[in-house]
């Protein structure tokens, strides 16, 4: 006999490049009986039915009926309405996870819509993710390796916490465990602030009269650290905003250090400059070393 199933039934809102790798993963480890796609898009959700992603595409209301598992993947924007949409449907016994770049307001949307189930909500924020957006970008491997952060709250009940690890190491994922407000300050510095650098930088360019002649140029350089300029301008608008109070002060760090490289540049001193480049190179040889070292 093989192993029981952890969930009966889980719907997905937003069946994406993540909602649709962890559908993917869940039906290659086993874990799941069906699984149901809910989505703004008619031809997407057509499209992960067609590539066997989900087995159903329903309403919300209908979606949650009998699901054990809810995951939402959407733009952080949207949770809310989402989830009061939901909240009459869903099973006592639910667990409800997200797949949120931000922390804060997903638990405050979390509150407002669902305060009767407040005890089952477990955020989660998956460390994954690839240039390409959408659900035939999805593969059953995207989590495998990758850290999965989960900031339950005082509220989370234990079983609903065992519950979403279990989900999420299914999916391949090793976890960690923080508080809300340690994550949107870790990531506003190490994920948040390099999107809107990238952005800023690319569109600084583009909107040159000689872009195109500039960027014909471009080389290796300027493709890795534009790439994640590429990524999702909805979901990046909303993590902003969402995270807008850490995302500030990186800003007003970064600004600072800016000026503080200007200011060597305008007086010519090599030495320092070449004194900060060493510290930020031995900074990142050593997380790189660090990185490879505790890879699976």
């Amino acid at each position: 006999m093989g192993t029981p199933q952890l969930f009966e039934k889980l719907a997905i809102f937003g069946v994406g490049l993540i909602g649709g790798s962890v559908a993917l993963a869940m039906r290659q480890a086993g874990q799941v009986g069906t699984i149901v796609g809910v989505g703004r898009s008619g031809d997407t959700l057509q499209e992960a039915l067609a590539l066997g992603v989900i087995d159903r595409a329903e309403l919300p209301e209908i979606a949650v009926e009998g699901a054990d598992m809810v995951l939402l993947a959407t733009p952080v924007g949207q949770f809310e309405p989402i989830l009061r949409t939901i909240a009459p449907h869903l099973m006592p016994h639910a667990v409800i996870t997200d797949a949120g770049s931000t922390k804060g307001d997903v638990v405050a949307s979390m509150r407002a819509a669902l305060p009767a189930l407040i005890h089952r909500c477990v955020p989660a924020h998956p460390i994954a993710g690839a240039e390409k957006s959408g659900v035939t970008a999805a593969r059953a491997d995207l989590f495998q390796g990758k850290n999965v952060v989960l900031t339950p709250l005082p509220e989370t009940e234990s079983s609903a916490l065992d519950k979403a690890r279990a989900f999420w190491r299914a999916c391949g994922a090793q976890l960690v465990e923080m508080s809300v407000e340690e994550h949107d300050r870790i990531f506003a510095a190490v994920s948040h602030l390099p999107h809107l650098l990238a952005y800023a930088l690319v569109d600084a360019i583009a909107r040159r009269p000689d872009a195109e002649r500039i960027l014909g140029f471009a080389a290796g350089g300027f493709r890795d650290f534009s790439r994640i300029a590429s990524s999702s301008p909805e979901m990046w608008r909303d993590i902003s905003l969402a995270n807008r109070d850490a995302l500030l002060s990186e800003l007003d760090a970064y600004q600072a250090e800016l000026a503080l490289l200007r200011r060597l540049l305008a007086e010519r001193d090599g030495a320092a400059l070449e004194a900060l480049f060493h510290n930020a190179r031995r900074a990142r040889d050593a997380w790189i070393k660090n990185s490879q070292t505790q890879r699976p």
